[in-house]
């Protein structure tokens, strides 16, 4: 079943850290002081457009649980009283790892917060110091610890190729995530941004970016190694939006980026089918085609001019290929 996330940003809000890549306004386009008034009218305004699915009140853009305490009981309390009434199902925020602690974690059972989002980034200490993060890997297990061990669902979101990161790191990583219990993740390749100090690194010489088929490759790698370890992959590749664009000076960015990498993903396991068969015939559902097909029929074309013609049945259920292979729809 689709979970609809109503989105209420509170953009830096409770982060005194200035991450190495870090342009918060910049990414989310939206520097206004988030209010319990203004968070109403957000969540109001989805409710009467949402049909269907399941449904969360998801505060994002900021380091939650760093915001002045006053201030987030306002807003926990506002969405408390939409998940008593029935009208959604859980409460989502993000925050950074350092900003877990006992204190907090009571405070959001005592709101009914379902699911916590720490922003990891990487599971390297010498990639987060060179980012600039103020915490280590260690900190990033303690408050993974402490959110399971609450009975809430534990996100760890990752970056790509941060300073001093490597494909091979960011595979480590994503072992780390699984290895923690994370119920869900989502991967961000690395953007340069205006005003950053990884911008000035960039524009130095000291930061070379990735290329979008190398964030691509990479991405689609540790999609499949989620997928077998059993976490949901809530999002891949930052949501573009005006003032992103308008403030992005190099990286590996792309409208369709999640798509580009399910195709990836699934142009692997169709490489890996006709290995063994000698042919490619997929069982695919319906909403899931445009996936196996690739953007612009990429994947098609790629196996057409190794001279092998894909065939593609509609079907319901779970994407498989030649039956022996198979990627669980999310």
């Amino acid at each position: 079943m689709r979970t609809h996330n109503i989105p209420v940003f509170v953009p830096h809000l409770g982060c005194d850290h200035v991450c190495a890549f870090c342009n918060q306004r910049s990414i989310t386009g939206s520097a206004g002081d988030m209010t319990a008034s203004r968070a109403r009218a957000v969540i109001e305004e989805h409710l009467r457009t949402i049909h269907g699915g399941r449904t969360m009140v998801a505060f994002f853009g900021g380091s939650f649980t760093g915001i002045e305490e006053t201030r987030q009981c306002e807003l926990l309390a506002l969405a408390k009283g939409y998940l008593d009434r029935g009208d959604i199902c859980g409460i989502r925020l993000s925050t950074r790892p350092d900003y877990i602690d006992a204190a907090v974690i009571e405070r959001l059972n005592f709101y009914g917060v379902t699911n916590v989002e720490i922003g990891a980034q990487s599971m390297c200490d010498e990639v987060l110091a060179a980012s600039g993060r103020g915490h280590d890997a260690n900190t990033v297990r303690r408050a993974a610890h402490s959110v399971r061990e609450a009975g809430l669902t534990l996100g760890l979101q990752m970056m790509l190729n941060l300073p001093l990161d490597n494909d091979e790191k960011a595979v480590y990583t994503a072992r780390e995530f699984i290895a923690l219990g994370a119920s869900e993740t989502r991967i961000y390749p690395t953007l340069v941004v205006r005003k950053t100090e990884l911008c000035r690194r960039y524009e130095r010489g000291e930061y070379k970016p990735q290329s979008v088929e190398e964030a691509v490759e990479l991405s689609a790698k540790l999609l499949e190694m989620f997928h077998n370890g059993g976490v949901r992959v809530l999002r891949i590749g930052l949501l573009g939006g005006a003032s992103l664009k308008e403030n992005l000076v190099a990286g590996p960015y792309h409208d369709a980026f999640g798509e580009l990498v399910y195709s990836r993903l699934c142009r692997r396991a169709m490489e890996k089918a006709l290995k063994r068969d000698g042919y490619i015939k997929i069982n695919c559902p319906r909403r899931f085609i445009s996936k196996a097909v690739g953007q612009k029929k990429c994947n098609i074309e790629y196996f057409k001019k190794m001279g092998v013609e894909v065939e593609i049945n509609p079907t319901e259920g779970e994407f498989a290929i030649n039956q022996s292979i198979t990627i669980q729809e999310d």
